[in-house]
């Protein structure tokens, strides 16, 4: 078969093979800024996703460390508690008829109060006190004249209130009988 063209068909061949070519130049031009806008957005994305990842562990770790002290803050608080309570029963207790208390006197003046003995024993070494000079009775010389000296006093129910457990030896006023 034998096909004639003219020059006008030709022409618009021409015409439509130049819109067609134009066309998808402009369609791959689309495509590209398209394609590249993703690649963008993409590459934002990621870093936000990164950042949001050092993020997250940075807070994972505060939030760790941020536990732990918690946990040894609670613990804390219960001993506190518990010992509170403890300190609350021993106030709630009647002193009972021969208790003893303890007494730290640094040059005869109060400086600390025991509930034992034991207590005592344990607590007066920091402040430098001889053990042989703790609990033997001061004789005749004043307790001021101690640095450090305990004193024992004893629950005495007539007078509700405690009384050393040795008395200094009573002297004879001058002229009495």
């Amino acid at each position: 078969m034998i096909r004639i063209v003219t020059a006008g068909r030709l022409a618009r061949l021409e015409h439509e093979a130049h819109a067609a070519y134009e066309h998808a130049r402009q369609t791959s031009g689309a495509a590209n800024e398209a394609f590249g806008q993703h690649v963008r957005e993409l590459y934002a994305v990621t870093d936000r996703a990164e950042r949001a990842e050092a993020t997250t562990d940075e807070v994972s770790a505060i939030l760790s460390r941020a536990m732990q002290e918690l946990s040894a803050a609670q613990r804390e608080l219960l001993l506190k508690d518990i010992e509170i309570r403890r300190l609350r029963e021993e106030l709630k207790r009647e002193p009972l008829e021969g208790q003893t208390l303890t007494v730290l006197l640094h040059y005869g003046e109060p400086h600390t109060i025991y509930a034992s003995r034991e207590d005592a024993h344990a607590d007066t070494a920091t402040h430098g006190a001889s053990p042989e000079d703790w609990w033997s009775p001061c004789g005749e010389r004043p307790a001021a004249e101690f640095k450090w000296r305990c004193e024992a006093f004893i629950y005495n129910p007539a007078s509700n209130g405690f009384r050393r457990a040795y008395m200094p030896a009573a002297k004879p006023v001058e002229g009495a009988a």
